[in-house]
């Protein structure tokens, strides 16, 4: 394995400290979409502390760098959980790495939130067919929230990422709202949970409106065919409770192999995205304006926005005043 990353020199000390202000005195709480990244070896990973008899260890790494990430970030969102149910002993895993006061955003299992799933290896036999599970509150809660109650100190919000809903899913936009707001009617209310859409049509009063009298997020995400963080913020009733969940993802209009395969293994940023960055800010300094901590809101920046979501974190930090540019720009 080559863990040669970036030898960017980055104010590691002065980040982490901007971080934690924010989460400790604007419970504004700003991480990246997953954390085992190579290509952040010499960011803020140090290369010595995955050395097994005097050679780089990819499996020490792949066990062992949460808790350096934990040093710097105070949050990260764990994509895994998309992928399958988490399991408590996975979580009690994850929450024996970090520092108390760590928070672990989860994207729910796509066993809840996929109405038909797509044509992938890994669905096997249920690759193409409708989802029998699809909104089933019981399992979410059985399957889903039972492994994480023991740990609750640590979860964040848990977002329930919807991919683009085809008219063979639900033919009116209404039908869908009527169906998220049966099931989050069905949901325990001491969560703090998120829904991300993408189908930019479904951006209508009726979803902001269900969203809001469960006291339920709108996620603000920068994706391939949504529009930009920065007209989601301004649409009418899009902050919908009392507090906000931002995922920076994609340039709108890449599509998502585009960018692995442009910007990996994510070891600089490629393209300077101004507008994602913007609409970060934007939310920020609303949560600054109102000065009203109410429950926490949530940043994830992935790799796949600029080819590396640290320097992206730090310009978003830089934009709003909370960490002073370095004398030398970063790439």
């Amino acid at each position: 394995m080559n863990l040669l990353g970036s030898s960017s020199s980055l104010p590691i000390k002065e980040l982490s400290e901007a971080l934690r202000r924010l989460a400790d005195e604007q419970n504004v709480w700003i991480g990246t979409s997953s954390w085992k990244y190579p290509g952040w070896i010499g960011m803020i990973y140090d290369e010595s502390r995955y050395l097994y008899r005097g050679k780089a260890s990819e499996a020490r790494f792949e066990r062992d760098c949460l808790t350096e990430y934990a040093e710097v970030f105070p949050t990260v969102c764990v994509d895994a959980g998309y992928y399958r149910f988490p399991s408590p002993q996975y979580i009690e895993g994850l929450v024996k790495q970090v520092r108390p006061g760590f928070r672990f955003s989860f994207k729910v299992t796509d066993d809840i939130t996929a109405c038909t799933f797509p044509n992938l290896p890994r669905h096997g036999a249920k690759a193409g067919k409708r989802n029998e599970h699809f909104l089933n509150a019981a399992l979410f809660k059985s399957a889903f929230l039972s492994s994480l109650a023991p740990f609750r100190d640590y979860i964040g919000t848990l977002i329930f990422e919807f991919s683009h809903l085809h008219p063979r899913d639900f033919t009116r936009g209404r039908d869908f709202v009527a169906a998220l707001d049966a099931f989050l009617a069905d949901l325990p209310p001491e969560w703090q949970y998120s829904v991300e859409i993408r189908n930019r049509t479904f951006l209508c009063e009726p979803y902001f409106e269900m969203l809001s009298r469960h006291q339920v997020a709108h996620v603000f995400n920068h994706w391939e065919r949504m529009p930009p963080i920065t007209e989601q913020d301004a649409l009418p009733g899009a902050h919908t409770t009392d507090f906000d969940t931002a995922r920076l993802l994609l340039r709108p209009g890449r599509a998502y192999e585009q960018a692995v395969a442009s910007f990996s293994p994510y070891t600089h940023t490629h393209e300077v995205n101004e507008e994602a960055r913007s609409g970060a800010a934007s939310i920020i300094q609303r949560r600054q304006a109102n000065q009203t901590r109410g429950r926490k809101t949530f940043i994830y920046v992935n790799n796949r926005l600029e080819g590396n979501a640290i320097n992206t974190v730090i310009a978003i930090l830089e934009k709003i005043g909370a960490l002073r540019p370095p004398s030398k720009s970063l790439p």
